[in-house]
């Protein structure tokens, strides 16, 4: 099912006549309104301890839920991305991020509540204090540092994250 499939009636004026127009967007063929589906932004934080461990979690929710996880989320409104990134490690981790730096991003598809929301998930290379300890709330049911031998990326259940952790350990000396 394409996620536009679940956008029946038009936002603007109800209208059930709401068709598709191309593979992003639905036309309303009363007020004229096209709705396009973009891509939410979704961020990702890459957390290098001064140890060379990577801060993973361990998932406490559905999709994936008990596998191994990176600290993230979706960006709310209103707020940068670098400033999404350092709210969702604090909910998540208790830590709190002090600098970031921009990795790379992958397009990703997300189940939630039986919707496939397309994201754009932006990973980021994030710093903490040296010696923080990190305390698993929110989405998190466990978080804990990971030596790089213990890297594996299909232990990570989301295919973004494990595709991230495969172009991190490629790109990145710890």
């Amino acid at each position: 099912m394409h996620p536009l499939d679940k956008f029946v009636r038009c936002p603007v004026c109800g209208s059930a006549h709401f068709s598709i127009h191309d593979f992003k967007s639905k036309r309303c063929a009363d007020c004229g309104f096209t709705y396009y589906l973009n891509p939410s932004g979704a961020t990702v934080a890459v957390i290098v301890n001064e140890h060379g461990q990577l801060l993973v979690e361990r998932r406490a929710n559905e999709p994936a839920r008990g596998t191994l996880d990176l600290p993230g989320g979706f960006a709310d409104i209103g707020e940068t991305a670098e400033e999404g990134i350092a709210r969702e490690v604090l909910e998540e981790t208790g830590l709190a991020v002090v600098s970031t730096e921009y990795l790379f991003s992958l397009p990703n598809d997300y189940l939630y509540s039986g919707m496939t929301i397309p994201t754009l998930d932006l990973f980021f290379r994030c710093k903490v204090e040296p010696g923080a300890t990190p305390r698993a709330a929110d989405d998190a049911a466990a978080c804990f540092w990971l030596n790089p031998q213990d890297i594996h990326p299909e232990d990570f259940g989301l295919h973004s994250i494990s595709r991230g952790i495969e172009i991190f350990l490629k790109k990145s000396k710890f």
